[in-house]
């Protein structure tokens, strides 16, 4: 069976984390992904820990399923083949300070009038517009900057910074949307198009309720620990031997909770009878609930809420989840190849599940440097050979 993007190919520049993150979810679709590195370092991460027998496994679970090309783009040959390349591809991706492609001579304006099939995708921490383009950023950077640190850890307390990168996440995700979006625009127009996406948009992009409350409010929310500022009850709860998470996010969840534990009166009450009102009252709620649940260990009011249909959760580190049943059932952990040992890889599974596509059970093994230079200039020959013979 054919999968959803195997007639597309994309050339790689990225590096680190947000375009590396965007063509990994491509690959897992189907994509031919053709990463061009620099030659003898590579990609950052490759030197970044942990490492298996000197090999990255950092770099190995974002860069599952690609090639390797090491292509100087200051060197005559090397253009010769990257030029070669780009006439084959569908997608070329870059992560570059804006302006570091034009010198080059590969920048938009250039590749569009030569390649007009080409799609260019760009992701940089401040985008290709604006007074801040050059600019450098991280993933701290762009959370700090966006608003996300400044609702993040506990009230009255420093902000932090949220534990997955998701200044980075975040804008690959977006940057794979505007591809898909632009190949999908390509079939009508035959025509490429540049995407560009900036890691500090992106976070401004995911603050839903921040936005809202601060252009309603005109005061911008602060940190408030495990608790929704907009929901009640919904954060984390003493138990008699640790947290968990309940999260009723309507009145009739709130109404069936009081009566699973005991305290139907609850829901009737003026100080928690609506969800503003929970709202206003969240911490003498809190101070209410804790009473009760303080009274049992965990696992007891997970098996008595979940049988009764109220959303609740254990706060499992990252190696409980990587065991959880349910997570394990839909093939989110999965084995990759591990050079020179026998025993794998372990790396997160495509969440995207498709009824035509088998899932994902074993991912294919991240390259070696300049691994698949053989394989890629005899894919690329044969390439020219069939465009060739067919005008």
């Amino acid at each position: 069976m054919s999968a959803p993007l195997e007639d597309i190919t994309i050339l790689d520049l990225t590096h680190v984390l947000a375009g590396p993150y965007c063509s990994m979810i491509l690959s897992d679709l189907g994509a031919k992904v053709i990463k061009v590195e620099q030659p003898k370092t590579g990609d950052d991460t490759r030197h970044f820990p942990p490492f298996r027998k000197g090999f990255s496994a950092y770099f190995a679970t974002i860069n599952r399923n690609k090639q390797s090309i090491a292509l100087d783009l200051k060197d005559g040959a090397d253009r010769v083949v990257f030029e070669r390349l780009l006439d084959q591809v569908d997608v070329v991706m870059e992560n570059f300070r804006p302006g570091v492609m034009e010198r080059l001579g590969y920048g938009w304006d250039s590749l569009s009038s030569k390649y007009p099939h080409l799609i260019y995708g760009a992701v940089s921490g401040f985008g290709h517009t604006g007074p801040d383009t050059q600019r450098p950023a991280y993933d701290m950077v762009v959370q700090a900057r966006g608003g996300v640190m400044s609702i993040t850890g506990e009230k009255n307390r420093e902000p932090v910074r949220l534990g997955a990168s998701v200044g980075d996440i975040v804008a690959g995700m977006f940057l794979g949307h505007g591809l898909l979006a632009a190949l999908y625009q390509r079939q009508k127009t035959d025509k490429g198009q540049k995407v560009d996406v900036a890691m500090l948009d992106s976070q401004l992009a995911i603050l839903e309720h921040a936005v809202a409350i601060t252009s309603e409010t005109g005061i911008p929310p602060g940190p408030s620990g495990a608790r929704h500022p907009s929901i009640a009850p919904f954060e984390t709860y003493h138990t008699k031997d640790g947290l968990m998470v309940i999260a009723c996010g309507n009145d009739a969840l709130f109404k069936k909770f009081c009566h699973v534990i005991g305290k139907p009166k609850w829901a009737k009450w003026d100080e928690f009878a609506t969800n503003l009102a929970r709202c206003e009252n969240v911490m003498l709620l809190r101070r209410k609930i804790e009473t009760v649940t303080l009274t049992q260990p965990r696992e007891y009011w997970i098996e008595l809420f979940t049988a009764s249909g109220i959303p609740c959760a254990p706060i499992q580190n990252v190696a409980e989840a990587m065991r959880d049943p349910q997570i394990l059932a839909r093939n989110m952990v999965v084995d990759m190849p591990a050079p020179n040992d026998d025993r794998p890889f372990k790396a997160a599974g495509n969440p995207i599940k498709m009824s035509d596509q088998p899932d994902m059970i074993v991912a294919g093994p991240a390259p070696m440097l300049d691994g698949d230079r053989a394989d890629i200039l005899t894919w690329l020959d044969q390439r020219e050979s069939g465009k060739s013979s067919t005008q």
